[in-house]
């Protein structure tokens, strides 16, 4: 298959206009860089009761916004009432017991378990358990880096 000069620099008009990062050529649309965030260096809050830890939060190479922060609750501890928004949410569980509401339907979730919560659902956590529970919280989509 040949392809016209014309159709050539289409296509590298295309991949330059998608954030497609060319082979040798620095990456110039400021999304979040490959690294690591070793937890000794996370800065801690404290509101009400609640340590929040936060990890990232910008864009992805792709446009996509991303946070991501952890949480600790204490026992009967909630971060916030239910709420809703338009960026989708995931709880990966590291320690203690915790109750995931979606849409009204409550859902227990111990360590190593997982929680998603699409775009514009209802949602509200809350530490079920008697020690301190403590997760991951992964937000992707509209809004998610405004947090």
């Amino acid at each position: 298959m040949s392809a016209t000069r014309r159709e050539v620099l289409l296509l590298l008009s295309a991949f330059v206009s998608s954030g497609v990062e060319l082979e040798g050529l620095p990456n110039q649309d400021n999304s979040l860089p490959s690294t690591t965030y070793p937890f000794s260096e996370l800065p801690m809050r404290i509101a009400n009761g609640t340590e929040i830890r936060p990890v990232l939060k910008g864009k992805l190479a792709t446009a996509e916004s991303l946070e991501v922060h952890e949480t600790t609750l204490p026992p009967g501890g909630m971060p916030h009432a239910a709420h809703h928004h338009v960026h989708s949410e995931m709880w990966l569980i590291r320690e203690g017991t915790v109750q995931l509401t979606i849409n009204g339907t409550s859902h227990v979730m111990v360590p190593g378990s997982v929680g998603f919560v699409r775009s514009n659902d209802e949602h509200g956590i809350k530490n079920v358990g008697t020690t301190p529970a403590t997760y991951f919280v992964v937000a992707v989509g509209p809004g998610a880096d405004a947090q």
